[in-house]
């Protein structure tokens, strides 16, 4: 995977009125400082680990969405539950030909974060760390995640496998923790 194309070609599934990046720019898990290597160099679902450093469930709010036969998209945020706190802002490209009816039925509801949907089914899953990028906020992405256009934080990429098929493209942004 090229980190770059792929960045794009998830960003320009939603067009923006403002950029979101001023510049997003591949680095090294090694480079990350804490605790954003923490919160985003594994393999893991990033509900449960932003849950578990933020000491909050969280709430995800659907920013937009669309379904194209059977590849579902959209933009999110999370947020800690009950609260208007953004942790995480991310883009989700799922191919639903590798989940059940029930899976799919509850994604599209948007009421529940991926990754909690995944887990409460029991889809067997498997998280692959794409790349780790070092992003500074254009103003479409400030403006959602309540921060200055310029100001830096960091994401990743990352593929989700379910039922050791790949099916989630992921795009996500941590809030700005420093």
């Amino acid at each position: 995977m090229n980190p770059q194309d792929e960045l794009d070609a998830l960003v320009k599934l939603f067009p923006h009125e403002q950029p979101l990046f001023e510049k997003a720019e591949h680095v090294s898990s090694a480079s990350l400082p804490d605790p954003y290597k923490t919160l985003l160099a594994h393999n893991h679902h990033m509900t449960v680990t932003m849950e578990e450093y933020h000491q909050s469930p969280v709430d995800v709010a659907v920013l937009d969405q669309r379904l194209d036969e059977n590849i579902y998209s959209r933009i999110i945020l999370l947020s800690k539950t009950g609260t208007d706190d953004v942790v995480q802002f991310g883009i989700v490209r799922f191919n639903f030909d590798y989940v059940t009816q029930a899976v799919k039925d509850e994604i599209l509801a948007g009421d529940i974060p991926l990754g909690r949907v995944l887990i409460n089914h029991n889809v067997l899953r498997h998280v692959d760390l794409g790349a780790v990028l070092r992003i500074t906020a254009g103003p479409g992405l400030a403006k959602v995640m309540q921060i200055q256009p310029g100001e830096i934080t960091y994401g990743r990429l990352a593929t989700i496998f379910c039922n050791q098929q790949p099916a989630i493209d992921l795009l996500e942004i941590s809030a700005r923790l420093l």
